[in-house]
């Protein structure tokens, strides 16, 4: 048995098909059934094994708990058991940060597994029996009928179905299948029934493919990559120190190791970023609080930075541009007919107890227009069926009958007759609509007491209208320097029509047209505006094309066919109303109608860029600063200027009571922001060196002028050290002078709080050994003024130059 592509069937006769499955219209025996589940598996997407200890552990073994690991290590080796146990826990926290988020592709995998897992009628041994949906396999005959989600990619022997797409291809308008034709697994029977045999199962169906991109969709980390690099930059200055001070230790100094030992361990401390995955899971949480108000919920949390960087979004159109409901958007009557006349016929002509879409439409329609009905009587009814393509009823009203009648405008404009003149009308309007990808449903209607003298008296114009706010979103997006593309499964005709609408742009082609579009070597995705008629693969593809290109990318979606792309941007957005295999892959899940949201989310991740910039530059320039300072202190006076103890204060102090640049007042940037290491380590080299001649000075005073020891020196470098820090914070958040915005209210508490504590800390000896109150004034003093007087417009003219 020669098995292929669903897509190959499609172009093969029903004969052709059979003759390849090996199978024929009375099915397979059981024998033949058990046979091929041992060969193509069942009807099912294989689940990875997934272990959540192995997962837990193996996070202990990256770069940046190598580092802490290491840390800890030498503190074990000299005895500082509580320096040890400060890292210990700081690396715990790391790692169950990290953990956290680890089953997001586990969970849109189980989810798809469970649209599979009910029965099916299937034809075995001449007889129709009900089996569990799994043990489907090709060749199989089965019977499908309405309500019913399609299991497998089948293709159809007899009958005729009207099939919702729109989930896993993005088609707006139900489709019309009849024999021969293809149906796709995951789709919904909105009409008819149908006796189908079975093309591919599992995995090698369309449904399963998708299943199969979103499990291997793994969207890079930027924030990662980010927040390693600067790591790394500093302990790339941290071990050229460490290299200086070794070999001043071993080829001047009579050191001893374990001095030397404690140095190694402080140049770790002061360079590793210690409190990041507790500084970013704060700075995730109140964003996601934020953007929950606003209607939008956070599920993959790293991809809040990586939305401040967006410069394209790919927009899906059903359902995001789109509203993925079916509506009467207008009323073109004929031949002297009011538009009330054509929508009370068409009402008429429905059933409210029928399934049928197209039914409700119509009478939701005309109670809006408050059409007058109730004194009207179906005497008979003839509901739509595929192969009649109308339905029709016949009316009483007071003491006349007549005949009303609803559905395909060829089949209604036939069995009417119109005159030469309104059938040239007719088609013409009906040529015009299609062009535009526009759906309609031809009403006709008898004189009284003459049902069999039918007029057609009008069309009803049939689309999935665009969102209220959808051309604003996309004007706002553009306003943003975020590029917006739209990508869609459905027809082109209907694509452009809705990209003229949102203002998306007029360059709007079928992938398959625009073959360049996707070329490896030279990609040209953003010579247009948007692409039709694509397979979820596509939009995809379309996404790891743009990243290859160094593009930031944004996906929205709703369907099965998005939920590959959601999860592969650096910012997936399920939009409302969207299935769960897209909310389980996407990083962002909104809970209002609209794409508004969309706009308001990227702002506030600008503002998080804002911040965590503004916390990534103290670090930076705080690295510079302790490790500087350490080494001039060690080449100077043979000993550590600032104790291990000292050492946890300073970045209690600076790492983590800095945590309330969370919540500071920022302003979102124009255009995307976009991190460079490089700039920013210049920035923060440059205010850190700065620091390195404070202490230095700092050094000076506390040896000649108050005369101190190496224990009160060592205490008094450590709380300058620390009020510096604090001052450092208020100069670093903001690139112009520190003066142009006010700072958050929680990060002035903060500092008030950290200022008055330490210098209690550092009167009352507390941990430390004592200092003076004019000592601590000098230092609190000292530290403010060579903040805004030196070190502010240095920071403001680098970051100008840097354009931070």
């Amino acid at each position: 048995m020669s098995i292929r592509q669903t897509a190959e069937y499609a172009s093969l006769t029903l004969e052709e098909t059979l003759r390849l499955l090996a199978t024929s219209a009375g099915g397979l025996q059981e024998s033949q059934a058990a046979s091929r589940i041992s060969e193509y598996g069942y009807n099912e997407i294989a689940e990875q094994k997934y272990s959540a200890v192995k997962d837990f552990f193996s996070r202990f073994w990256a770069p940046m708990p190598w580092l802490l690991e290491l840390t800890i290590v030498l503190s074990l080796v000299l005895g500082r058991l509580l320096d040890a146990g400060i890292i210990i826990v700081l690396l715990i926290i790391n790692v169950a940060l990290g953990y956290s988020n680890s089953s997001r592709s586990q969970k849109a995998l189980k989810i798809l597994r469970k649209r599979l897992a009910t029965d099916a009628k299937v034809l075995r041994d001449g007889e129709w029996k009900s089996a569990e949906r799994t043990t489907i396999v090709p060749g199989d005959v089965i019977h499908i009928g309405l309500g019913e989600v399609v299991p497998a990619d089948l293709k159809v022997i007899r009958g005729e179905l009207m099939l919702d797409q729109s989930a896993l291809t993005g088609e707006s308008l139900p489709v019309h299948l009849h024999e021969s034709d293809v149906v796709y697994s995951g789709t919904t029977v909105t009409q008819g029934e149908s006796v189908c045999v079975v093309l591919n199962t599992g995995e090698a169906t369309s449904y399963g493919a998708t299943a199969r991109l979103v499990g291997e969709a793994q969207p890079a980390s930027h924030q990662t990559e980010i927040m390693l690099g600067i790591a790394r930059y500093s302990l790339y200055f941290s071990l050229i120190a460490l290299v200086v001070t070794f070999t001043y230790a071993f080829i001047v100094s009579s050191t001893e190791m374990t001095r030397i030992l404690e140095l190694a361990i402080m140049f770790l401390m002061g360079s590793i970023p210690v409190a990041l995955p507790a500084v970013l899971a704060v700075v995730e949480s109140v964003v996601s609080l934020e953007l929950a108000r606003k209607g939008a919920i956070v599920t993959r949390l790293d991809s809040v930075e990586d939305a401040a960087s967006i410069d394209v979004a790919c927009i899906d159109k059903t359902g995001t541009i789109t509203q993925n409901k079916l509506s009467i958007v207008d009323v073109l009557p004929f031949d002297g007919h009011s538009k009330e006349q054509v929508v009370q016929a068409a009402a008429l002509a429905s059933q409210e107890s029928s399934k049928d879409l197209l039914d409700h439409l119509a009478i939701d329609y005309a109670r809006s227009l408050a059409a007058h009905l109730d004194s009207y009587e179906q005497a008979e009814f003839i509901p739509f069926a595929p192969s009649l393509k109308r339905s029709e009823a016949t009316i009483r009203h007071k003491d006349t009958h007549f005949r009303v009648m609803k559905g395909a405008p060829q089949i209604v404009f036939d069995l009417c007759s119109p005159a030469p003149k309104t059938a040239i009308q007719i088609n013409n309007k009906l040529d015009e609509l299609s062009r535009k990808g526009y759906r309609t449903l031809a009403v006709a209607m008898s004189d009284s007491d003459r049902p069999e003298n039918l007029n057609f008296i009008g069309l009803l114009v049939i689309a999935d209208p665009i969102r209220p706010d959808s051309k604003a979103v996309i004007e706002k997006l553009r306003s943003m320097g975020v590029r917006p593309l739209m990508l869609t499964g459905d027809h082109l005709s209907i694509a452009k029509e809705i990209a003229h609408q949102a203002s998306v742009g007029d360059r709007i082609v079928r992938l398959a047209d625009a073959k360049d579009a996707l070329d490896l070597d030279s990609p040209h995705v953003l010579d247009y505006d948007g692409f039709a008629e694509i397979y979820p693969e596509d939009k995809y593809q379309i996404v790891k094309v743009l990243q290859s290109e160094g593009h930031m990318v944004g996906m929205t979606g709703d369907g099965v066919n998005d939920a590959p792309a959601l999860k592969q941007a650096e910012m997936g957005i399920a939009v409302q109303g969207a299935t769960d295999v897209a909310k389980a892959s996407a990083s962002v899940v909104l809970t209002e109608g609209g794409v508004g949201v969309i706009a308001e989310t990227i702002m506030t991740s600008r503002k998080v860029y804002q911040r965590m910039l503004s916390w990534v530059l103290n670090k930076v320039s705080k690295t510079v600063q302790v490790v500087g300072l350490l080494t001039l202190g060690f080449i100077w006076l043979q000993d550590l200027v600032i104790s291990l103890i000292g050492m946890v204060l300073i970045i209690f102090s600076n790492d983590f009571l800095t945590i309330s640049l969370a919540r500071d007042n920022v302003t979102s940037s124009p255009s995307p922001s976009i991190w460079s290491i490089k700039k920013i380590t210049l920035t923060g080299l440059a205010v850190g060196l700065l620091l390195v001649v404070q202490g230095g000075i700092t050094i000076l005073v506390g040896r000649v002028y108050f005369m101190m020891d190496i224990d009160t020196l060592r205490s008094f470098v450590t709380i300058t050290l620390i009020f510096t820090s604090q001052f450092r914070v208020l100069i670093v958040r903001e690139r112009k002078r520190f003066w142009s915005s006010m700072p958050g209210k929680e990060l002035i508490v903060t500092i008030i709080g950290t200022l008055t504590a330490f210098s209690a800390i550092a009167i009352l000896g507390i941990i430390i050994p004592p200092l003076s109150p004019q000592v601590v004034l000098f230092s609190l003093v000292f530290s403010s003024l060579f903040m805004v007087v030196l070190v502010d417009p240095v920071k403001y003219s680098i970051a100008r130059r840097c354009h931070l």
